[in-house]
């Protein structure tokens, strides 16, 4: 009975083992490009985006990375990078653009710049966080193509998906973001609105992955200590048998 019962349960780990191990492989692809992560979407709202640079051009190392920002914003605030120089670059617009508070400008910020003090070694990580000004544009989606500048080569992450493509299927995608509508999002606390953002980067979002890993390890190893437990309870139902 005790061998029986082992068998289902070991059947049954590997089983969910491997399903796991489609799951991290899945995590890991996802993972492999230059993503976005915004800790909210809402529309008119102030956001910080997150970009990740998971590793390198092939397996050279990073030494920059320009982010070029979406005609819809005219500016990003760039947070500091002990690792990293970085500079703003700007554009002279066609035509003056009003703002919201009646004024107009000339120019916009076109490209943020990054460059990496010592070239980011291509299996290490690093993140760049710019604050922006979301526009009042619900169901707006926000493309950054952002070029990767290695030691030797480059990537250019900017193909964007037509409408009803899947991006997964691009090689290299751009980050984005999709803007939602406030009222839809709570009282706009930002709770409801992480929630959603980490749904629609879920391409995109490291952050995503790592909690995607971590859920993984958490359920392989709560069924290893179930399958002990059935193997235990078994060994003493069999005992008892065999003493009567």
């Amino acid at each position: 009975m005790t061998s029986t019962l082992l068998r289902r349960t070991l059947t049954t780990a590997a089983a969910t083992g491997g399903a796991a191990a489609l799951l991290l492989s899945g995590a890991v692809g996802a993972s492999a490009h230059v993503g976005v992560t915004p800790d909210k979407t809402s529309a008119n709202s102030y956001a910080l985006l997150t970009f990740a640079v998971p590793h390198g051009c092939e397996e050279s190392n990073t030494t920059k990375v320009a982010i070029t920002l979406p005609q819809e914003l005219n500016d990003a605030q760039p947070t500091v990078n002990p690792n990293w120089t970085v500079e703003k670059v700007t554009e002279q617009l066609a035509e003056p653009r009003k703002l919201a508070d009646g004024t107009a400008i000339t120019k916009r910020t076109s490209q943020i710049v990054y460059t990496a003090k010592t070239p980011l070694e291509h299996e290490l990580r690093d993140t760049l966080v710019l604050s922006v000004k979301l526009p009042d544009l619900a169901g707006t989606t926000l493309n950054f193509p952002t070029l990767q500048t290695c030691e030797t080569g480059q990537t250019d992450w900017s193909e964007i998906a037509k409408e009803g493509q899947d991006p997964h299927s691009l090689d290299a995608p751009a980050p984005s973001i999709t803007i939602t509508d406030v009222a839809a999002e709570g009282h706009g606390d930002g709770h409801a609105e992480t929630a959603a953002t980490e749904q629609v980067a879920a391409v995109t979002d490291s952050g995503a992955d790592a909690r995607s890993w971590a859920g993984l390890v958490a359920g392989v190893g709560g069924l290893a200590l179930g399958a002990a437990a059935l193997v235990r309870s078994g060994a003493r139902r069999k005992a008892a048998a065999d003493a009567k």
